[in-house]
């Protein structure tokens, strides 16, 4: 007995399953009776008042049946229904033609579907992480670096003007009208007018990758809060 207690169970799907393999079993017993013991023409019903029946066929087929229905009965412990063990009394009892009632079956815990929801859980919260750091460091550093290249361009339009400021100084030693040389000057633009379009340009575009990932990132934490419910809610 402790041999076979080691021995892993025949594992059926579904009550079905069992239910049709022991009506193959009898319908099988009852054409080998068939075969060796023909129904006499004319003989009434075995259960019939007025039928005498075949005594040596009933008793045989009683005998069958009952060979069959101990067969089952041993073999019940050995067999497993989708993890769960049977009942040879539903199956044997009654009526074979049609399968007995489902039973309510509760699924068995799993293990991967736990560690599945936990690592959702991790994710969802990394997100929130992630996105809360992105709410507070991303606009401060927008707002530095367009701070810093406000501040180089106002400086470098205040050397520039400077300048301007000493050459009129001198022009005017020399004789030269102010406002033409100030507008030879102002014509020519800054001494730096490209680094500053640049600066300029480089914060617009920081601006639009900012506005351009931050749907992204919000998009991914709603599915990962998402599929996390689902799971809860499944399990």
């Amino acid at each position: 007995m402790e041999g076979s207690a080691a021995h892993r169970k025949i594992e059926l799907q579904a009550p079905e399953d069992l239910s049709y393999l022991l009506a193959n079993v009898r319908r099988a017993a009852a054409a080998r009776l068939d075969e060796a013991f023909p129904p006499v023409d004319g003989a009434a019903s075995r259960d019939g008042a007025d039928g005498q029946g075949d005594e040596l066929r009933t008793r045989i087929e009683e005998l069958v049946n009952e060979y069959i229905t101990k067969t089952f009965t041993l073999a019940a412990p050995n067999l497993s229904i989708n993890g769960l063990p049977v009942v040879a009394a539903h199956f044997l009892s009654g009526d074979s033609s049609g399968p007995p009632q489902p039973e309510e079956v509760y699924e068995p815990f799993d293990a991967r579907k736990r560690a599945r929801v936990e690592e959702l859980t991790r994710e969802e919260e990394d997100l929130l992480r992630d996105i809360a750091a992105l709410k507070k460091s991303v606009p401060a550093a927008a707002a530095a670096a367009w701070a810093e290249a406000a501040r180089r361009s106002v400086a470098d339009d205040e050397r520039d003007l400077a300048a301007v400021n000493e050459r009129i100084g001198a022009s005017q030693s020399n004789g030269q009208g102010k406002e033409a040389l100030l507008l030879g000057e102002v014509s020519k633009g800054l001494e730096r007018q490209d680094d500053v379009e640049e600066a300029y340009d480089d914060a617009i575009r920081g601006l639009g990758r900012l506005k351009r990932d931050m749907p992204a990132v919000v998009a991914r934490m709603e599915r990962a809060r998402s599929a996390g419910e689902y799971v809860v809610t499944e399990r």
